[in-house]
């Protein structure tokens, strides 16, 4: 993949991050496991005295992520990206297979790479999708 290629899949995850427009861009994370086929992104936003995790567009922001994965011209690919907005500019960081932990769960390594970026906070999720075909038994 060419620099210029990777630079504007780079942006184009920026301005899809940009779209959450109930929270501010800076102190933005996102963090996602890709593979052939598979995308599991996060986005989590530092609000202070928490994190607070975003549900991300897994259509748009899940093909701008398997764009940037599959334009990889190398043999070796990287399978988990750290992508942080602070001060108006991000950093990438891009994790291969034989830099993980095979012991460790990928929520736990979600949650340091979390505390990483923004520390020991609590992380705040939304609460689960209300389930009509439960709530009728």
């Amino acid at each position: 993949m060419s620099d210029r290629e990777t630079e504007r899949l780079l942006n184009e995850i920026a301005q899809l991050l940009a779209e959450d427009a109930d929270y501010p861009l800076d102190d933005t994370l996102l963090h996602a496991e890709l593979d052939e086929n598979y995308v599991a992104p996060s986005v989590f936003k530092d609000l202070g005295d928490h994190v607070l995790y975003r549900d991300p567009d897994l259509d748009r922001l899940g093909d701008a992520l398997l764009d940037l994965w599959e334009a990889q011209k190398s043999e070796k690919r990287w399978t988990e990206i750290e992508y942080v907005v602070r001060e108006g500019s991000f950093q990438a960081t891009f994790t291969y297979p034989d830099e993980l932990d095979p012991e460790e769960f990928s929520m736990n390594r979600r949650d340091r790479i979390v505390a990483k970026y923004f520390g020991k906070k609590p992380i705040v999720y939304p609460p689960p999708p209300y389930d009509t075909a439960e709530s009728k038994h």
